[in-house]
């Protein structure tokens, strides 16, 4: 099976796996390397094939002030979905958390049928969204390279045998030389979509990936791009005035209102 059929097979399957659970799914999105281009499938590395999933509260648990749901569900195989209550996702998106931004650019979900109009109209306007607070998604870009600088050496149990064999992770090096190019060409004028895909790089960030690197030049690496990177942020604030644009929360607002409008009245006719 090719790369894009082995994908879109899973995202299919975690897709069901939720709907077992009885969750009402708004939609399921691809998140991790696969959406920039540095996911690997041969024998020394295997990537795995993540995602993120909008669900919707019952009527009953929305008036009774339930804890909207945001949890992380591990499958057998290890790959993980992300399960937030829309009320939750929204909230991270409008955070700016490149992370969760990513999904609005992916080419592998499933958006349910009954909502596909609302998502649309979410999806066909990501830019605006990716771009609506500028200042906060720079702020994020900088925030997580520094998560990634921090567990480069962390021997955390996930990833103990790479820290055994390398030293170090050399995945949280490939994040920290990937978020320093996307910082760059989001200072460029470049499109969230544009600087996320990094097909030019992915050669090289795979290679890096694969632990081409010592530890004595990984971290000189790291404490390279990690400088830059905090530095291009500092350089940008100093020169810019960012300025919020508030279509996003609106836009946001509006659909969540109308989803979960939809939702419970075909909850109560039933």
């Amino acid at each position: 099976m090719d790369r894009e059929g082995k994908i879109n097979k899973r995202i299919k399957e975690h897709y069901e796996y939720l709907e077992s659970k009885g969750y009402e799914i708004v939609g399921l999105f691809l998140q991790g390397s696969q959406n920039y281009n540095n996911d690997i499938y041969d024998d020394d590395y295997q990537s795995d094939i993540d995602s993120k999933a909008i669900v919707l509260p019952t009527f009953e648990d929305f008036v009774g002030g339930k804890e909207p749901v945001s949890t992380t569900l591990v499958l057998e195989n290890d790959e993980h979905i992300d399960v937030k209550d829309i009320r939750k996702m929204f909230d991270v998106l409008l955070k700016s958390n490149v992370n969760f931004l990513e999904i609005l650019f992916t080419k592998y979900k499933i958006i349910n049928e009954k909502y596909i109009e609302q998502i649309q109209t979410l999806l066909d306007n990501a830019e605006r969204i990716a771009m609506s607070d500028k200042k906060q998604l720079l702020n994020c870009i900088v925030g997580m390279e520094k998560q990634k600088y921090v567990a480069l050496k962390h021997p955390y149990p996930s990833i103990k045998d790479k820290i055994d064999k390398f030293h170090y992770d050399p995945k949280q090096l490939t994040h920290i030389i990937r978020l320093n190019y996307f910082i760059k060409r989001i200072l460029n004028g470049e499109t969230f979509s544009n600087a996320l895909n990094e097909i030019d790089r992915k050669n090289y960030l795979v290679s890096v990936k694969k632990g081409m690197y010592d530890l004595e030049t990984a971290e000189k690496i790291a404490n390279e791009f990690d400088a830059e990177t905090y530095k291009l942020k500092q350089e940008a604030f100093e020169n810019n005035e960012y300025v919020i644009d508030n279509f996003a929360k609106e836009l946001y607002d509006k659909i969540k209102y109308n989803i979960l409008k939809q939702w419970f009245r075909e909850e109560l006719l039933k």
